[in-house]
């Protein structure tokens, strides 16, 4: 007999419950199906293409490997949780639409939680350091010159900020 659990998660700065989750769920199920965070995509299930890429205590991971129980009382930053409570777009969401980064946009909450958790740490990355930061998320539409582009776009709108 399979027994259910109860916890809680913290998700974009707010105490979640979670009732009666079975012990196997994946923290992307619990996300998307018991709290209505639709953001992180289900695509693979096996952590390859990045769609699912969510903040786990401000490591970038795979919410689809990750059991939900085991985030439990942690923190967790979902593509929700980018913008501002008032609706308004991060430098990082605001750099991909002017650059052009999004067409059909299962890949971009990957992306755009991979891209800004790098931004955090280093504002001016190089080619490389941008390469290796987004090659867990698989993009077969737009192309990548013009996630490049819009990473480009971000770190310079970063710099701004930090100088004003």
């Amino acid at each position: 007999m399979t027994t259910s659990e109860d916890f809680s998660l913290v998700v974009n700065g707010s105490h979640r419950s979670v009732v009666d989750a079975l012990p196997g769920e994946s923290l992307l199920f619990v996300l998307r199906e018991r709290l209505g965070l639709i953001g992180s995509k289900n695509a693979c299930e096996e952590g390859e293409c990045g769609s699912c890429t969510v903040r786990l205590d401000g490591e970038t991971v795979c919410s689809c490997l990750v059991l939900a129980a085991a985030a439990a009382d942690r923190e967790v930053v979902t593509i929700e949780g980018l913008a501002s409570e008032e609706a308004v777009l991060s430098d990082v969401q605001q750099a991909f639409l002017d650059a052009g980064a999004v067409q059909c946009g299962f890949c971009t909450p990957g992306l755009l939680m991979a891209v800004d958790a790098l931004l955090d740490t280093d504002d001016e990355p190089d080619e490389l350091t941008v390469r290796e930061a987004i090659s867990g998320n698989l993009c077969r539409c737009t192309g990548y010159g013009r996630i490049l582009d819009a990473v480009d776009r971000a770190a310079s709108a970063r710099r701004t900020q930090v100088t004003l």
